[in-house]
């Protein structure tokens, strides 16, 4: 799978995005951010579809976690770098800084921490298609 297969990602606090990364231009920023408007506060994991792409969502605690995909990704490699990167900030985060950070405050810090994690995923893609089908049941698809 290419490193393409990822787009772009964010991490928001409500609807306040308060770290992006993408290497792409596009409008997948503005069309995530619409999605996100539209997300309710409950815990849960939402894929919306749109031209060959996935906007894949997971909510939890008041914090949204995203990932623009291309179709071919599939819905478990997405929700498993959904996963993998919530862990990452709550870790970071948790507890304090991820409370009060204003808007994209934590690009800078976190983005670079996003690449790293789409790539990651990527190149063990096929190992997490096989851990995630142990545990389908979990995901409701």
């Amino acid at each position: 799978m290419s490193q393409e297969a990822f787009i772009y990602s964010f991490v928001a606090r409500g609807t306040m995005i308060l770290a992006e990364y993408t290497e792409f231009t596009g409008n997948f920023p503005a069309i995530a951010a619409q999605c996100l408007q539209r997300l309710t506060a409950a815990n849960n994991r939402f894929t919306y579809n749109c031209d060959h792409h996935t906007f894949n969502f997971l909510v939890e605690d008041g914090y949204a976690y995203c990932v623009v995909a291309k179709d071919a990704v599939g819905k478990q490699i997405s929700l498993a770098f959904l996963e993998r990167m919530k862990a990452d900030f709550k870790k970071r985060y948790g507890g304090g800084k991820a409370d009060t950070a204003v808007a994209k405050s934590l690009n800078k810090e976190f983005g670079p921490v996003m690449k790293e994690h789409m790539k990651y995923i990527i190149e063990h893609a096929e190992e997490n298609r096989q851990a995630i089908k142990g545990q389908s049941s979990s995901f409701g698809s």
